[in-house]
């Protein structure tokens, strides 16, 4: 079975970075972890899960949501199935529950959660004023 661990959360005042990892591991069948695209997507209290940001298997192409362009930069590690979302320049309004996910499928919006196989359980994200 995979799992997904997310890990890098924490408080920051506004304006201020985190970096978000992912690790997965327990691939079978003989995938392996950049057989996968991997996003990032959050949810806050009341809020519906929106995704973050997304990028391809070999990481060739990254996709992002309009309101973290420029700010945030999602990477991946394949040798050490990794990955990685860089936030900069941090607002009150991305506290959230940050997941990471993965999928095989490649057709389909990016952004949508239902297209993802595998999920971590989420790592928070607090920005204070």
């Amino acid at each position: 079975q995979v799992q997904v661990v997310e890990s890098g959360g924490g408080l920051v005042q506004a304006g201020g970075s985190l970096t978000l990892s992912c690790t997965a591991s327990g691939f079978t069948s003989g995938l392996t972890f950049d057989d996968y695209a991997m996003g990032w997507f959050r949810q806050a209290p009341g809020k519906e899960r929106e995704g973050v940001s997304c990028i391809t298997w070999s990481g060739g192409s990254t996709y992002y949501a309009d309101s973290v362009k420029g700010r945030f930069t999602i990477s991946r590690d394949n040798a050490k199935n990794t990955l990685y979302l860089q936030m900069n320049s941090l607002r009150p309004e991305d506290t959230a529950l940050y997941y990471c996910a993965a999928r095989r499928l490649r057709i389909g919006s990016w952004s949508d959660f239902n297209l993802y196989n595998y999920w971590g359980q989420g790592t928070q994200v607090t920005v204070s004023s």
